[in-house]
């Protein structure tokens, strides 16, 4: 029976890869209902996947909720957290991350009546979810200003290391894409303990993109983030930050693409580590082409490769990456063709060497479709997206290369 049922809510696509062999798109089935969107995909140091997305009400009360990978289904959903004064966006979305028994979830919450005045909370559980703490905000200006993109890593010993977009510095108007103010948007991060408390704060950077999202990821030598970078010339290339013998790295170009736009392109970076191995994707439209590259460093982020082009010209970007356990690394983005929107992903080795392509789904192309999001366990790849509709409906599927 089992059997039967698995065969019912799982669907299996073949397709052509690159090196003339089969790819399989195995769809599963996710707790999440209509409404659902945000989809974040995490595996844990213990090789567990957990899947968290957003759920909204008629009221309009959003609902973060998580569930844990079981075999090749989704186990019960659980509450995390809700309210009706949340920030909900199409591209900054909750998180949520597990070291062990420890569970760490963010999402948005507005502070005062001007439309991007809100707050980064965070909330923990000690007890693999079964209880939860009580939130707290993770910046401490007391400005009711915008706080967001974050990107969370667990550290041992439960403690949580937390990246984030804060704007105190930007008080005043906002238009799409650009915001003003007095000051420029800036990148800062924390440490907390199991306890919420702040172990140390830092500025990383004090002029940045005002609306990318973030990316961290843990190398030997300590964490790592890229971001949007943002000179007085309006360049916003990427960049990245390294925290080595306890203190940070002046900001340095992932790549000199000198790509000059007025607004943010609401389109972030992404990376993973395994040890001293470093790989990022990023979103650029340097000379107006659209393209999404990756890049491989073998020293933890201190100099990266020459860029591979994953794709140009027909991409929107929206990119996710994850390390497979063999060392290879697995990318994804977004195509535009025909006004659809089709999820890809792309594994390549260490050297930048394309070894396979496939498309995973179709979606829109929409704002309200989302990013996608991929995470591994050893060479298993597992993808999440938002299908849109009359209803928004957060789905998986397991890529097996």
């Amino acid at each position: 029976m089992k059997s039967i049922l698995f065969q019912i809510i799982c669907l299996f696509i073949c397709v052509s890869c690159t090196q003339h062999t089969q790819v399989e798109v195995q769809a599963i089935r996710t707790p999440a209902q209509v409404n659902s969107s945000l989809p974040r995909l995490v595996t844990s140091p213990r090789g567990e996947v957990y899947l968290s997305w957003v759920e909204k009400s008629e009221d309009k009360v959003a609902t973060l909720k998580y569930a844990k990978l079981q075999g090749d289904l989704w186990g019960e959903p659980k509450e995390i957290a809700k309210g009706n004064n949340w920030f909900v966006n199409w591209a900054d979305y909750p998180s949520l991350i597990v070291n062990g028994d420890q569970l760490v979830a963010h999402w948005l919450q507005k502070s005062d009546l001007g439309t991007y005045d809100y707050d980064v909370r965070m909330i923990q559980s000690s007890d693999q979810g079964r209880s939860w703490g009580e939130p707290f905000i993770v910046h401490n200006d007391g400005i009711a200003a915008e706080h967001g993109f974050v990107s969370m890593l667990p550290m041992e010993d439960g403690k949580t290391f937390i990246t984030w977009l804060d704007g105190r510095n930007t008080k005043g108007g906002h238009t799409e894409g650009n915001h003003g103010g007095e000051g420029a948007m800036t990148l800062r991060a924390a440490i907390f303990d199991k306890q919420g408390n702040a172990l140390e704060r830092w500025e990383l950077d004090n002029r940045i993109c005002d609306c990318c999202q973030t990316g961290a990821a843990m190398t030997s030598n300590g964490p790592v983030v890229v971001y949007r970078d943002r000179s007085e010339t309006e360049i916003r290339d990427m960049s990245i930050v390294r925290y080595v013998n306890g203190e940070w790295t002046e900001p340095v170009p992932l790549a000199i693409e000198m790509w000059e736009i007025a607004g943010c392109p609401v389109n972030g970076p992404a990376i993973t580590a395994k040890g001293n191995q470093v790989a990022a994707a990023w979103f650029t439209a340097t000379r107006g082409t659209p393209q999404v590259k990756i890049a491989f460093s073998t020293d933890a982020g201190a100099t990266f490769g020459e860029p591979v082009m994953v794709s140009q010209g027909i991409t929107s970007g929206r990119v996710g990456i994850s390390g497979l356990g063999n060392g290879n690394v697995v990318v994804s983005w977004m195509e535009i063709r025909d006004e659809k929107a089709q999820v890809m992903m792309a594994s390549y080795n260490p050297q930048g060497i394309l070894l396979k392509k496939v498309q995973v789904a179709e979606t829109s192309a929409a704002r309200a479709s989302g990013f996608p999001v991929i995470t591994c366990i050893g060479n298993e790849v597992y993808m999440s997206w938002t299908e849109t509709g009359e209803k928004t409906l957060v789905k998986t599927a397991k890529i097996n290369l």
